[in-house]
């Protein structure tokens, strides 16, 4: 089996979505600093300290963000973050115009697989290929509709994920993908890399959450497993 890594490198100065957290990241000891506090002339550690974002990087939303009633990170079902996967073809769909129900049904249908009950879906949309670190990366790319959300949740989907910021279209205010998340307690992933690598093919993903208690999210290290 091959393991394909999806998730987004974490450093001081990654871009992160408008209205979070930048991240930091400081030098909590030194190895030589640690020799000195502990006396050894053998070993010395040495750590640093992040300072991140629950929605900073590669990451998935716990449904509280976007429902105060939802349940927070720490409290949804774990098989929400791991599973049965499909990643569809959506990179020809301009930055200009959202992704509709019709664009999702012919994704889908070209990609040779279907959608199942508990399903987890990623949606590759060429952006991360395209735009990341350029201006670009957080303000053009496509994103569901309100109508095109509801049709993965109808489909059973437990988990909608993106190579973008965010799985709305920019110009949404409502931000209706994440609407459709709270309507239908589910979560969505955003900030995935690499998923040209797993278009059209059906594979097992994880994408765990650190357990953090009372989190409007986490941080992961999405990975797909495809049998080769």
């Amino acid at each position: 089996m091959r393991l394909i890594d999806l998730s987004q490198e974490i450093f001081q100065g990654m871009s992160v979505f408008p209205m979070h957290q930048p991240t930091f990241i400081m030098t909590n000891m030194t190895h030589e600093e640690n020799m000195k506090q502990t006396g050894s002339k053998k070993l010395g550690f040495s750590a640093r300290n992040l300072l991140i974002s629950e929605h900073g990087g590669t990451h998935s939303d716990g449904v509280w963000e976007y429902k105060p009633s939802g349940a927070t990170i720490d409290k949804m079902p774990l098989e929400y973050f791991w599973g049965s996967a499909i990643c569809i073809d959506l990179s020809h769909i301009p930055a200009s115009r959202s992704i509709e129900p019709r664009d999702l049904e012919q994704a889908v249908r070209k990609s040779g697989q279907d959608i199942r009950r508990g399903d987890i879906v990623l949606m590759y949309t060429g952006h991360y290929d395209r735009n990341f670190g350029t201006d670009k990366w957080q303000t053009e790319y496509t994103g569901l509709t309100y109508d095109s959300a509801k049709w993965l949740a109808e489909q059973g989907v437990v988990n909608i994920g993106v190579d973008a910021p965010a799985i709305d279209h920019p110009s949404d205010p409502d931000f209706s993908g994440h609407i459709i998340c709270g309507e239908y307690d589910i979560t969505n992933t955003e900030n995935l890399c690499c998923l040209d690598q797993v278009v059209n093919k059906r594979f097992l993903y994880f994408g765990l959450p650190l357990k953090i208690r009372d989190g409007s999210g986490s941080p992961i290290r999405a990975v797909a497993l495809l049998d080769d």
